[in-house]
């Protein structure tokens, strides 16, 4: 009988998709189920807006006795792929047990469907959708991820490998543990900004959101403009981010610099929700999502005076370029430190800076943050002639202007929705 790939298109894929990461990882205490809820958001033309503009399709295996035994998805941003002079797609949502012809039946399937829709090559494991979250293979750190991290199996890095995937960029998370102070010379800098004339930091509120929507939009379109891949943040966008992260907002994580009362820079953070959705493996039904919410109140005081969330996660960094040279970063996470510090919080990981990123390299290594885990996004041309290139965040021509965007991705946090 051999190997069966089934599209997923009806309710028993849909759960073949989910339950066969569970069945992988049900003896790993490291992995924290992501709620199918949000995972099919995805894969939902109402809840994803890539579908605009792009496609996504699912693949379940099962092998010869008819246990389900992998997964993947493909996909294609077509404002992407156009913008490349390859155009690229993308696989993500893999999971296989160990076995190289299984892996390869999967990694075929995904490139057969995207040659057919005019691709030439394919990134993996990325997202459909911003680069956020579900990105990279984890080769690094097998402990918790944060919420929307990828985390996988050891040995898919050789599965991906022996396909033919080569590395692309590397991915780089560090924590700070806030439960030391920092550096002396960060606090000494940092005082240093803060006194400056005209300088000033502020936090927003959650009636203050569709306001610092707006200023994120500004700071974030002037900071990214340079980017290889940069598509400018819409209005509509920015609103969608502020109603999103409203859920998950505590004013003192997310702090904004204004120079001379012009935006000028952020730094989005969010708790890291993996704490709290450990127990439910997944399955966050309607129930569960209120008792979320209900003690969700007040910056989460039920989770954090029980010690149930110590941990946050940094998930952008953004300096308008006329202001990269001012150390906005420092003042910015000064004027937040004591605040997160007081609501019980013991570590901030900072999510990943790409090897690319020099600026935001840096900055990981000036607040004393060490390195906890790597992810490497790969990139596979259907024509093995292609040489992989090594990613650039800046075109080369402009490499003096480098961006200190940690993430050009999406806050599309919908897990309340």
């Amino acid at each position: 009988m051999g190997l069966v790939l089934e599209e997923v298109t009806g309710k028993k894929q849909v759960k073949a998709f989910y339950n066969v990461a569970r069945q992988l990882y049900r003896d790993d205490p490291a992995w924290i189920c992501p709620p199918d809820r949000h995972i099919g958001h995805v894969f939902s033309p109402t809840h994803n807006t890539y579908f605009q503009h792009g496609c996504a399709r699912r693949w379940v295996l099962k092998d010869e006795t008819g246990k389900y035994i992998g997964r993947i998805a493909a996909f294609i941003d077509r404002r992407k792929a156009t913008s490349d002079r390859v155009p690229v797609g993308g696989i993500g949502f893999f999971e296989c047990i160990n076995s190289q012809p299984a892996a390869d039946a999967l990694f075929a399937t995904a490139q057969s469907w995207l040659a057919a829709n005019g691709m030439q090559g394919m990134d993996g494991p990325i997202n459909f959708g911003a680069n956020d979250r579900y990105w990279g293979l984890l080769v690094e750190g097998f402990t918790e991820t944060p919420f929307t991290t990828n985390y996988n199996k050891p040995y898919y890095r050789e599965l991906m490998e022996q396909y033919g995937f080569r590395t692309y960029y590397e991915m780089v998370s560090s924590k700070v543990d806030l439960t030391k102070p920092l550096d002396p010379r960060f606090y000494r800098i940092a005082g240093w900004i803060s006194s400056k004339e005209g300088l000033s930091f502020r936090h927003p509120t959650r009636r203050s959101l569709p306001e610092y929507a707006a200023y994120f939009r500004e700071i974030y379109n002037d900071a990214w403009q340079l980017h290889e891949e940069y598509i400018p943040l819409t209005p509509a966008q920015a609103a969608k981010l502020a109603k999103d992260l409203r859920h998950v907002l505590i004013s003192s994580f997310n702090p904004f610099a204004f120079v001379r009362g012009e935006p000028a820079g952020f730094i989005i953070c969010t708790p890291d929700m993996n704490q709290l959705l450990k127990p439910f493996k997944g399955k966050l039904n309607l129930f569960r999502l209120l008792v979320l919410k209900w003690r969700s109140r007040n910056n989460f005081a039920w989770y954090r005076k029980r010690k149930i969330l110590t941990r946050g996660h940094a998930i952008a960094i953004g300096i308008k370029q006329k202001f990269q040279q001012y150390g906005l970063e420092s003042g910015m996470i000064m004027s937040s430190l004591e605040a997160v510090r007081k609501l019980g919080f013991e570590s901030i990981e900072l999510r990943w800076a790409g090897d690319f990123n020099e600026k935001v390299i840096r900055l990981h290594k000036a607040v004393g943050a060490v390195p906890v885990r790597k992810h490497i996004t790969y990139r596979y041309f259907f024509d093995k002639q292609t040489p992989v290139k090594s990613y650039t965040a800046i075109p080369l021509s402009r490499a003096g202007r480098q961006s200190s965007m940690s993430s050009p991705g999406s806050l599309n946090n919908k897990l309340f929705q």
